[in-house]
């Protein structure tokens, strides 16, 4: 499992995200080549997965949904999220640890 890369700079975090449309519930999975893996009931249709993931990431990280910015991959299974008013220590926190 590699680890997850946040960037944080100006009271804001950067971080990759890979999508995982139609699963069978929201959820963070994991880490996947340094990006935030979530599994997303929505398919990606008409923007549906992206407001997922936005709604997912800001009650996750107790934010506003305008707190979380799409900056690159909208129609893409790899993006790039900007998160306002997060540290990297809590978007390091949302991956799920596991039992081994």
């Amino acid at each position: 499992m590699s680890e997850l890369l946040v960037r944080q700079d100006a009271g804001a975090v950067t971080f990759g995200v890979r999508v995982q449309p139609r699963a069978k519930r929201d959820r963070i999975v994991g880490v996947h080549d340094g990006a935030l893996k979530v599994a997303l009931t929505a398919p990606p249709v008409e923007g549906a997965a992206n407001e997922a993931l936005v709604k997912l990431i800001a009650r996750a990280l107790g934010v506003s949904q305008r707190d979380v910015s799409i900056l690159h991959g909208d129609s893409s299974r790899q993006k790039t999220l900007r998160v306002d008013g997060a540290s990297a220590a809590a978007v390091r926190a949302l991956v799920p640890t596991t039992s081994g």
